[in-house]
């Protein structure tokens, strides 16, 4: 348990909601487990509110915070500095401090990326297939290009917000091609996926029974494949209940939210983070550890 003491270093999440979010969960057990003088808490704040929270944040010393919805774009300009990762996605998720002032960074990619990293894949031959066009499938495209991914295809439901995804990249410096389709061809398009993402909220509580892709077109899912939902709960989703009958690699959500707060944690702490403890934090709250 963290003990709270007159020296005691602030560390929090900003959202609005963010009553449902497990991150002072995952992180106050990892700040436990290594007896370091931290508290995480959760910090309500209001977009209209956003500008004074971040000044009081300087004012009472705090060392660092997340930023969940619907934050992670407008911070930005109350920003000293993001960077070259925040700046691709064109989203903050982690805050720090440094001479120069706030600084943002954004940990999703290296969340996303890292349960991937343990495949022996040629990334390079991988056709990956992004459903939704929202600011996830931004994290995810750029993991995949760091992942070494070049042909990238992405599928919405509104062909404006397509054209604007896909326009947004235009001067981007990532080695990829983006391809962006209408939802009528994704049966076409799961044929030839090696690594299918589910970037939207299809499936997530309450409506657990609900998959982004139905039964005919998931059937044309290749076997090797690996499909991926970046929702945590339920565990596993409709969608990967699919997947997994097709005989695919199935990916949840719960890894890539452990490691990009892992990877927050070593920004703010500069010490390595105990990820299992985080894990098992989080699959202890969802009840997901096996008896």
């Amino acid at each position: 348990m963290v003990q709270i003491t007159g020296t005691t270093k602030l560390l929090g999440v900003i959202g609005d909601p963010v009553e449902h979010s497990l991150s002072p969960l995952m992180h106050n057990q990892a700040i436990a487990s290594l007896g370091v003088d931290y508290v995480y808490l959760p910090l309500p704040v209001k977009s209209a509110d956003l500008k004074n929270a971040i000044a009081g944040f300087e004012a009472i010393g705090l060392v660092g915070f997340s930023i969940t919805i619907p934050h992670k774009q407008t911070i930005i300009p109350l920003l000293s500095e993001i960077s070259t990762v925040a700046q691709g996605v064109g989203a903050v998720n982690t805050v720090y401090r440094n001479d120069h002032g706030w600084i943002g960074t954004n940990t999703d990619i290296e969340g996303f990326i890292t349960p991937l990293q343990g495949y022996d894949r040629d990334w390079t031959q991988t056709t990956v297939v992004i459903l939704g066009c929202g600011g996830a499938a931004r994290a995810v495209v750029v993991g995949c290009a760091e992942l070494g991914c070049t042909e990238i295809h992405v599928v919405g439901r509104n062909q404006d917000k397509l054209g604007q995804f896909k326009e947004s990249w235009i001067n981007s410096d990532l080695a990829i091609t983006i391809h962006t389709h209408a939802w009528e061809q994704l049966p076409e398009l799961i044929g030839q996926a090696n690594l299918l993402v589910n970037a939207t909220p299809v499936g997530m509580y309450p409506n657990i029974e609900q998959s982004p892709v139905d039964q005919l077109a998931m059937a044309r899912l290749p076997e090797n494949a690996i499909a991926y939902d970046l929702i945590y709960t339920p565990n596993p989703t409709q969608f990967l209940r699919q997947a997994k009958e097709r005989g695919a690699i199935a990916i949840d959500g719960l890894e890539m939210l452990v490691q990009q707060g892992a990877a927050a944690f070593k920004i703010w702490l500069g010490q390595t983070p105990p990820v299992d403890i985080m894990r098992h934090a989080l699959q202890e709250k969802l009840g997901l550890l096996k008896t």
